[in-house]
Parts: C-alpha cells; sequence; structure tokens
C-alpha cells in the first residue's frame, strides 16, 4: 500500500503484527518503486544490476553487479533503473520489525554488535562485496526455511552482518534528524548536541574542549576514539547533512544554503560537498529532484 506525504511515499508494508518479517524474491528487468520510506527495517539484497542507482537518505550512488544494504526505520530510500541494462535482475527483500528485538534484549552482551549495525542503519548501511558474496547463497535460500527455523536463520545473517568488516555508512547524520548512538559518553554526547545545535556558527575544537572541561589534546584525542572519527570531519557531516536536507526540500539558492550551514565560502562549501558525495550541490539538488518528482503521481 502506497501514501504520500509530501514528496516521499510512505510505503504501509505488508508485513503484519503476527509475522517476524517479511520476504520477497524477484526476478526483474529494472526498477519501477518511487522513493519511499516506512517504519520496518529492510535488508536489500540485489544481484546483475549494475549501473541501477541507489538513494539512500542523502546518499546517491551507481551500483555494482552485486550489493546488500541494510536500511533503517523511517529512512528514504529507492533504487532506479538508471544505468542498468541487465535483464536478468535478481533481488531479496526482507523486511522486518523495528522492535523484532527489543531494547532490553538489545542491551545484552552477546548482542551488542547486532545492536550498533542497528543503530547505524538508520542511515542505511551498505555491506561489503566479500560479506555479500559470503551470504548471497543464505539470503537467496532464506525463502526455503520456514516457522521458527526461519526466524533463526535471519537472526544468524543479522549476527554474520554485524561482525562482518568494512561495512560502509551512506548517509549523514543529520539528513533525517537522526539521533546519535549512544557512546556511553556524556562529554562526547555534549559536545555532539553542541555541534548540532551550533551548526550554522563558527566552532572551533578548543571551544567545545573547554565546553566540556578538556584540553584541546585529550578531547581530540578522546573524541576519536569514542566516535571513530575526528572532530572537524563529524562537524563537516553535520553541516553537510543539513544542507542536503535544504537543497532538496527548499529553493534557496546554493549560496545561502552554505551560509546558513556553515560555511564560509562557496568555494569551501562545493570542494567538501563534491568530496564527500562526488558531485557538486547543483548536481545532487538536480539529480535528486529527478528521483523524487516520480514520487508525486503515487496515490
Amino acid at each position: 500500500m502506497r501514501q504520500t506525504s509530501d514528496r516521499i511515499l510512505r510505503e504501509i508494508t505488508p508485513l503484519t503484527q503476527s509475522d517476524c518479517f517479511t520476504l520477497f524474491t524477484r526476478e526483474k528487468s529494472g526498477f519501477d518503486f518511487p522513493l519511499h520510506f516506512h517504519e520496518e527495517f529492510e535488508l536489500n539484497f540485489i544481484l546483475n544490476a549494475s549501473g541501477a542507482r541507489r538513494v539512500v537518505g542523502d546518499h546517491m550512488e551507481e551500483i555494482g553487479d552485486i550489493e546488500l544494504v541494510l536500511v533503517g526505520s523511517n529512512l528514504q530510500h529507492g533504487w532506479f533503473t538508471h544505468k542498468c541494462v541487465n535483464k536478468e535482475i535478481k533481488e531479496v527483500t526482507i523486511q522486518f520489525h523495528k522492535d523484532l528485538l527489543d531494547e532490553k534484549m538489545l542491551r545484552r552482551n552477546q548482542l551488542s554488535f547486532v545492536r550498533t549495525m542497528l543503530e547505524r542503519s538508520l542511515r542505511g548501511i551498505l555491506f561489503s562485496a566479500e560479506t555479500t558474496q559470503s551470504l548471497a547463497p543464505r539470503l537467496l535460500n532464506l525463502s526455503q526455511k520456514h516457522g521458527f527455523d526461519s526466524v533463526l536463520e535471519l537472526f544468524s545473517i543479522l549476527h554474520d552482518l554485524s561482525i562482518s568488516r568494512n561495512m560502509r555508512i551512506l548517509s549523514d547524520s543529520t539528513f533525517n534528524n537522526i539521533e546519535q548512538y549512544t557512546y556511553n559518553s556524556r562529554r562526547v554526547e555534549k559536545a555532539l548536541e553542541h555541534m548540532n545545535s551550533n551548526f550554522d556558527k563558527p566552532i572551533s575544537l578548543s571551544d567545545v574542549a573547554k565546553l566540556v572541561s578538556m584540553s584541546d589534546v585529550a578531547f581530540s584525542r578522546f573524541f576519536k576514539t569514542r566516535t571513530g572519527n575526528n572532530f572537524i570531519d563529524s562537524l563537516i557531516e553535520i553541516r553537510l547533512g543539513h544542507a542536503s536536507r535544504l537543497l532538496i526540500d527548499t529553493t534557496h539558492s546554493i549560496g545561502e544554503i552554505a551560509y546558513r550551514c556553515g560555511f564560509n565560502n562557496m568555494s569551501n562549501f562545493n570542494r567538501v560537498f563534491k568530496k564527500k558525495k562526488n558531485c557538486t550541490p547543483k548536481e545532487f539538488r538536480e539529480d535528486y529532484n529527478a528521483v523524487g518528482s516520480g514520487t508525486r503521481v503515487f496515490i
């Protein structure tokens, strides 16, 4: 079932409260479902679709011959034919409830990796080609399992994905106003809260270090250890997420958006944006609008 909400489609999936997950296996010659979102988590495996375009949050990219992506709850996403000419595309889509594993269970030590993966999937996760190749037979055969065996196999697949290497986060954290992960550090969370609230203003590492009562060097090291990113990269990611949202949802000029998101000049904004997203802000706006325009005709 499809419902429109502004420009992006809200999908009402066929997954009922009586089932743990639902699975679709399709063979197709192209992609015709519009950009959309839904409450359920989605694991999408695609084979033989080189040249198709993936859109997850504010991320856009051409895909290769094989890929596996985990999309979190209410994150807009879609795959589009784009340059794909293969007529034998295979797709396996698994959708499961966001409370399939409740918060108390996810806090158990044995599920810590799964919990972290599900948190990260709120921005979309692309798994490595090696991981995808190794799990492909199990994903393709999951429809052959039934009842409790199928649930056990899904849990096993999710666990194996959660401990896999080289997974890649796709969308910027602030694009969908996604809450930051739990870093088990009040200092890091206070710093990120300050950065998210003041991204449109000048922010220095020294200012934030002082806010959390640490020296510049100690805070820089501490922040990188806890988040995996250095301070500047995190600040840029926050600003780009807000900029991407404005590029899509408003008609503000690119110069005005750059200024509103804390970039001090246009050349710097263009350079940073292109480095992160492999396209200029203008190209991003045009490409995203072209992808999203098709959603308006669905009811």
